[in-house]
């Protein structure tokens, strides 16, 4: 595995490849040396839930050592990124248990697949969640099992693993805060934004560029950098997020535009249409909110209200707000040249997606 500079797009997707391998691999073996029965059947579950997605967090990664100018083979950088992933893959397997999701990345939830797969229909549901839950456990572990075995400098291990525990801390206090608040059509669209902030933002952009900078050595102005692009640019990866959940293509999205109104999540969107809407609009709009059984017409007049609302507009705004702030923070950015234009249009990419 050669280094090669970002100079543009497709360099910073280039090591995606890479991160697949090390991880098909690496569950591959977990399956083949597995002496626990039924320890092979979870990795190779693990492998198929990770056979699919962005892979946005471990790409940063890698970008984020060069960034702070990482030289030579960046194997190391590849290990840790997949790690990263194994990390998030546990993120999203818990995260798909609270929701009570039925799909992600266009297949069954891990949760349904094992409920599915039990003998006892009265046993079902809930031995998803606990299996899942392990599932997602052992993600974890084998997370740490890459990140302890990544070769990397003495003097750049401190910094490495305290983003590593910045960014997992970080993400559980947000889910915690996302469930205190969950249901609760009143807070404002402050609450919504710092709810975002900690379970999404920082930990989807901020601290894997950071985590391959300090793999690289980086220093506090890199470190810094990293923060002033990551933090704003996560938010608006947030607050597109929210809009694809309520008005994206399933198709696309590969998951249900229903589930964000049928579990009662008062995002910016819905804290933004509640403030702005007449007292016919509000009380339709909360009578909607949070209906398990809302069906795909009572969505489209949710969709409507928060479109005649004006809040579609006022969170597409605030996203194009924080796509400046990310471009700002690029341009006064000690990185290599070929990164910042690089990380410009990934910015642009994550901003302007449509799933």
């Amino acid at each position: 595995m050669s280094a090669r500079a970002l100079t543009a797009a497709s360099d910073f997707f280039a090591p995606r490849a890479d991160i697949d391998g090390l991880l098909q691999e690496f569950l591959t073996e977990k399956a083949r040396t597995a002496t626990v029965p039924g320890q092979a059947a979870l990795a190779l579950l693990l492998r198929e839930f990770s056979d699919g997605g962005k892979r946005f967090r471990p790409l940063l990664c890698v970008a984020g050592w060069h960034a702070a100018g990482g030289q030579g083979d960046p194997a190391g950088a590849v290990r840790l990124a997949a790690s990263i992933e194994l990390a998030h893959a546990c993120a999203l397997i818990h995260d798909d248990i609270m929701d009570a999701a039925d799909s992600r990345r266009g297949r069954a939830t891990v949760h349904r697949q094992l409920a599915r797969n039990h003998k006892l229909p009265s046993m079902a549901d809930q031995f998803g969640i606990s299996g899942a839950i392990l599932v997602g456990d052992l993600a974890l572990v084998w997370s740490d099992e890459l990140l302890h075995t990544t070769p990397m400098p003495d003097a750049h291990r401190a910094a490495v693993l305290r983003c590593v525990d910045l960014a997992r801390s970080e993400l559980i206090a947000g889910q915690h805060l996302d469930l205190l608040v969950t249901g609760d059509l009143d807070v404002s669209v402050e609450t919504t934004l710092t709810v975002l902030r900690y379970k999404t933002a920082k930990y989807t952009v901020e601290r894997p560029l950071q985590v391959g900078a300090a793999l690289a050595g980086a220093g506090h102005q890199v470190m810094d950098a990293c923060s002033a692009y990551g933090v704003p640019l996560g938010e608006a990866f947030q607050l597109r997020d929210d809009v694809l959940g309520v008005f994206g293509d399933p198709d696309r999205t590969g998951k249900s535009r229903l589930d964000d109104l049928r579990e009662g999540k008062c995002t910016s969107l819905i804290a933004h249409a509640l403030r702005a809407a007449e007292p016919v609009q509000a009380r339709r709009l909360r009578a909607l909110i949070g209906n398990p059984r809302l069906g795909e017409r009572e969505a489209a007049e949710a969709r409507d209200i928060l479109t005649r609302t004006g809040a579609r507009a006022a969170v597409e705004q605030m996203i194009e707000e924080r796509y400046r702030q990310a471009l700002d923070a690029l341009a006064a950015a000690p990185f290599p040249p070929g990164v910042a234009h690089t990380l410009e249009t990934v910015a642009e990419a994550t901003v302007h997606r449509t799933a």
